[in-house]
């Protein structure tokens, strides 16, 4: 079974920035395929930014130019620094893991593939 642990999360004005975080941990103990959704009140969960097993990112629309996704030096640890934020960024943002994928175009993955799901953390960004 697979933890997945995430933080950062907090209320912003609009404008300000945010760093989430996301650790891994459980078993097996392997290099696990990490990405970040989001999910706002009435609406369904979305990709958000993902790193995939060539180094290349991949970002919604939405949020590129502004998100920037990178990996810890620890195994299996992600995070996402969101800069400019703004109201329609307020969600919650979760941190999911697979075993098995090596890539995925955020922008159009279903959430479903993904193996194991953190509890999520609340961005909230006011105007």
């Amino acid at each position: 079974q697979v933890t997945l642990v995430e933080s950062g999360g907090g209320s912003v004005q609009s404008g300000g920035s945010l760093r989430l975080s996301c650790a891994a941990s459980g078993s097996p103990d392997i290099p696990y395929y990490m990405a970040w959704f989001r999910q706002a009140p009435g609406k369904e969960r979305e990709g958000v930014a993902a790193i995939n097993s060539d180094g290349s990112t991949s970002y919604a629309e939405s949020v590129k130019g502004r998100f920037t996704v990178s990996q810890g030096n620890t195994k299996n640890t992600l995070y996402l620094q969101m800069n400019s934020l703004q109201p329609d960024d307020t969600a919650m943002y979760y941190c999911a893991a697979d075993s098995s994928l090596q890539s995925v175009v955020i922008g159009k993955v279903d959430p479903s593939i993904f193996e194991y799901w953190g509890q999520g953390t609340q961005v909230t960004v006011s105007s």
